[in-house]
């Protein structure tokens, strides 16, 4: 299995407790994470051991990517372990507080690569576009705690 790692990050306004609270109502997704809905599957959403699910795709086409909190420091950072069959790793946003106010929102990524050498082919002519959407959810994100 192939490692690999994506980080982005974008500047926000919002104060980080603000972005931190946005980010973490897992139903709002939809609202900023490109092609995405999530939910809570176990616990309370809001502590280490509660389960997530997000649906990344079009209509019924896509894939499912189950996760577990494993880590929770409001408003600073949540971590998750990616648990399903597609998408398995950990992942990680952090909200950084800027001096003279806002945030810095960071989304780091260290997944496995799935499908051997056709997965590590395909992720290097995917990366650029993963990361964009990466980056423009945190946009999108960024512009939604302002309000």
């Amino acid at each position: 299995m192939t490692h690999t790692r994506i980080s982005v990050s974008v500047e926000a306004e919002a104060s980080p407790a603000r972005v931190f609270a946005v980010l973490t109502d897992w139903p709002r997704h939809d609202e900023w994470m490109v092609l995405t809905r999530a939910r809570v599957t176990a616990g309370d959403g809001r502590s280490a051991g509660s389960g997530l699910a997000a649906f990344t795709g079009v209509g019924p086409i896509g894939f499912l990517d189950t996760m577990e909190i494993v880590g929770w420091d409001p408003p600073t950072a949540v971590a998750v372990r990616h648990t399903g069959r597609l998408v398995r790793g950990t992942g990680v946003f952090r909200v950084l507080p800027r001096q003279g106010g806002g945030s810095t929102i960071v989304w780091e990524e260290e997944l496995d690569l799935p499908f051997g050498p056709a997965g590590r082919t395909g992720w290097r002519l995917l990366r650029p576009v993963g990361e964009a959407l990466l980056r423009l959810s945190l946009r999108r994100l960024a512009d939604l705690s302002a309000d």
